[in-house]
C-alpha cells in the first residue's frame, strides 16, 4: 500500500498523530499536497461519509475523523498556500433565525470541508440578512441552510427572498436540509437543493456547481 492510502485509513480511524506523520512523510517522498489532498485525506474522508450514509458508522467516528482530517489538513497547510491550491468551492453555512441546532450543521460542515470546500461557517440562530451580508461579503458558491424544527422552516424561506430582494439570488445555490426538511418543501420554497444527511449535503453541493 502507498503512504497516501495509508493516510486515507487512518484518517477513517481517526488516528490524528499519525495521519499527520504520514503526511509529513508523503511530503518527502515527493507527492504533490493536491496528491495528498485529494488521494489522501480527501479519499479518507469521503470513503467515511458512504459508510455513515450507509449507517456502518455513526457521529462519533465522524468527529474522530474529522479530527484527524484536520491534523493532517494543517501539516499541509503551509504546503497547500506555497503551491496556491484552491478549494473546489466556497460554501456559506448557517442554522436559520431561531434554531440553535449544531449538530446536524456541524456533520454538514465535516463532510464538506472533506470534499475541499471552504466552509464559512456562521453558527446557529443566523437571521437572513447576516446571510446576504455574508454572501456579500465571500461570495460564495453555495448557501446551506439547516433548520431543526417546524417552527423554524420557514426562515429557510425568508433567506431566499432575501436573497432575490438584495438581487443575488442568481449568483448563488441554495441547499436546504434538517430533520423536518423534505424534498417537496424544498421544492416549494425555491431551494436548488435537499439533502436528507451530511454526506448528501457535500454531494449535492459538488454537483450543483459542476
Amino acid at each position: 500500500m502507498s503512504v497516501l492510502s495509508d493516510i486515507a485509513e487512518l484518517v477513517q480511524k481517526g488516528k490524528a498523530q499519525e495521519v499527520s506523520d504520514l503526511v509529513s512523510q508523503a511530503i518527502d517522498e515527493g507527492f504533490s499536497a493536491q496528491q495528498i489532498l485529494d488521494d489522501g485525506l480527501l479519499k479518507g474522508m469521503g470513503e467515511l461519509g458512504v459508510k455513515f450514509k450507509n449507517n456502518e458508522v455513526f457521529v462519533p467516528e465522524v468527529l474522530i475523523a474529522a479530527r484527524a482530517l484536520n491534523k493532517g489538513t494543517d501539516t499541509l497547510k503551509a504546503k497547500l498556500v506555497d503551491l496556491d491550491v484552491k478549494a473546489v468551492g466556497i460554501v456559506v453555512l448557517a442554522t436559520v433565525a431561531g434554531d440553535l441546532h449544531d449538530i446536524g450543521k456541524n456533520l454538514v460542515k465535516l463532510m464538506l470541508e472533506g470534499s475541499g470546500f471552504e466552509v464559512i461557517d456562521l453558527g446557529t440562530d443566523v437571521p437572513a440578512d447576516k446571510i446576504v451580508a455574508a454572501v456579500n461579503e465571500y461570495n460564495p458558491d453555495v448557501v446551506a441552510l439547516s433548520a431543526l424544527l417546524t417552527t423554524t422552516m420557514a426562515a429557510q424561506a425568508d433567506v431566499i427572498k432575501a436573497l432575490e430582494a438584495a438581487g443575488i439570488r442568481d449568483k448563488v445555490k441554495v441547499i436546504v436540509g434538517g430533520a423536518p426538511i423534505t424534498e417537496a418543501f424544498a421544492k416549494e420554497i425555491g431551494a436548488d437543493g435537499y439533502s436528507e444527511d451530511a454526506s448528501g449535503a457535500a454531494e449535492i453541493a459538488k454537483e450543483l456547481i459542476a
